[in-house]
């Protein structure tokens, strides 16, 4: 069952990896050299790369410390209780600030913190360019199906960038057959994935594009995430921060101005494959033996044996153990990274998460199950519950109030409930 993304609002712009240096205060001064640096990039812009400008006032926040710096003056108003929490836009004071995390923006390379800051810029303006679509987790790029064609697209991306001509063409036809591969096994989850390369893909696109000091750099810049997307533990959530920046640098070479004609409604696949005036090639698995197909199937199927051993002793702790049920809905912030799908239940988010709502607050750093339609949220049930706030292995939860949390309908398990 399909349900809206604005029902569960999960901020996932973490992609790059998630450190955790010791608690520290926002070091004012090389935030402003972190604002001043954004700023220089999308006023380089201008404007040009979607008709708008990206610029937007900046904030970063440590959540731990409860210290932030702004790129302008900070409203009067309370502090949106976000800040600290996410990398995204926010409202303040009736205008859309760009907001990031200390941690994470300190501790990256300065390539990826100009990407970062440009594409939480873009996400402030992407609603006004009618550009957000809605999406599910894409969770079939777990299986080992899923992961084996979206490689081979990955790596025939990677060489239509580096050729040119006929050979470019043969490559881009070559990724959409095994796009289309995927597709066909997974039909149902075509447009969540074309949904997401629109609303996280052109995000991507963006920051690679406008952090780059010329195209061939920005090209450079896409081929590393392409090189580097396969050692990732999980696809999931993931993949079109890698596949957006592939096909838009492709588009820009083939088709200029695309980002002005561009439709929420749009595959990126479809526009390149019109543009080019290309289709798939008619044998994706004779196609993949010039990519390393045998090599990658191989190590999928090596994968798909480790990660059935980790789903059986996933189930037992979210699905068949006692657990705490929360309700979903509400607004949060997760890591992707490492996420594990359980099939037919939802995916599994180990890195930091957090998430708010009217039911109340939960914070966790072990192991957080999501539904997979977006309506539950599942955690190891503690020993000894009580009505308020409550702890687990590696999480806590406090209930709002007008909410409890109560024996479950199975032994062992509790929900959180609104107060009868």
């Amino acid at each position: 069952m399909r349900t809206a993304m604005t029902r569960t609002v999960v901020l996932l712009y973490l992609v790059a990896g998630f450190a955790r240096p010791a608690v520290a205060q926002v070091d004012q001064q090389r935030a402003q050299e972190f604002f001043k640096e954004a700023r220089g990039l999308c006023e380089r812009d201008g404007g040009r790369l979607w008709g708008v400008s990206v610029c937007a006032p900046m904030v970063i926040a440590d959540r731990r410390t409860q210290t932030f710096a702004t790129s302008q003056p900070a409203p009067e108003e309370p502090r949106p209780q976000l800040l600290g929490l996410v990398n995204a836009p926010i409202k303040w004071g009736g205008v859309t600030w760009g907001a990031y995390m200390w941690d994470d923006v300190v501790t990256k390379r300065p390539r990826d913190r100009k990407e970062l800051f440009l594409h939480e810029l873009f996400h402030g303006v992407q609603p006004q360019l009618g550009l957000g679509a809605p999406a599910l987790a894409t969770e079939h790029l777990d299986a080992a199906d899923g992961r084996y064609w979206l490689r081979l697209e990955w790596r025939a991306l990677a060489r239509a960038l580096r050729e040119s001509g006929d050979e470019r063409k043969l490559a881009v036809r070559d990724a959409l057959a095994f796009r289309q591969a995927r597709r066909m096994i997974y039909p149902a989850s075509a447009e969540d994935e074309r949904a997401q390369e629109i609303t996280e893909g052109l995000a991507a696109y963006t920051g690679t594009v406008l952090a780059a000091e010329s195209g061939a750099d920005a090209v450079v810049g896409a081929l590393d995430l392409l090189a580097n997307a396969e050692a990732r533990e999980s696809f999931v959530r993931q993949f079109a921060y890698v596949s957006g920046p592939a096909y838009g640098l492709l588009l820009d070479a083939s088709s200029p101005g695309w980002t002005r004609r561009v439709r929420a409604t749009d595959d990126l696949g479809t526009l390149l494959m019109r543009t080019l005036a290309v289709q798939p090639t008619t044998d994706a698995t004779a196609s993949a033996a010039r990519y390393g197909g045998a090599e990658i199937r191989a190590s999928e199927e090596q994968r798909e044996r480790e990660r059935q051993q980790r789903l059986a002793e996933l189930r037992r702790r979210f699905v068949d153990g006692p657990v705490l049920l929360i309700p979903g809905g509400g607004h949060g912030m997760s890591n992707s990274l490492g996420a594990v799908v359980i099939p037919d239940v939802g995916t599994v988010y180990f890195g930091p998460f957090r998430a708010s709502g009217p039911w109340g607050t939960l914070e966790a750093e072990k192991g957080v199950l999501v539904a997979s339609d977006g309506r539950s949220r599942r955690l190891a049930a503690p020993a000894h519950p009580d009505s308020g706030a409550i702890a687990g292995d590696g999480w806590t939860f406090k209930a709002a109030l007008g909410w409890v949390v109560r024996e479950g309908p199975r032994r062992g398990d509790y929900e959180v409930v609104r107060q009868p």
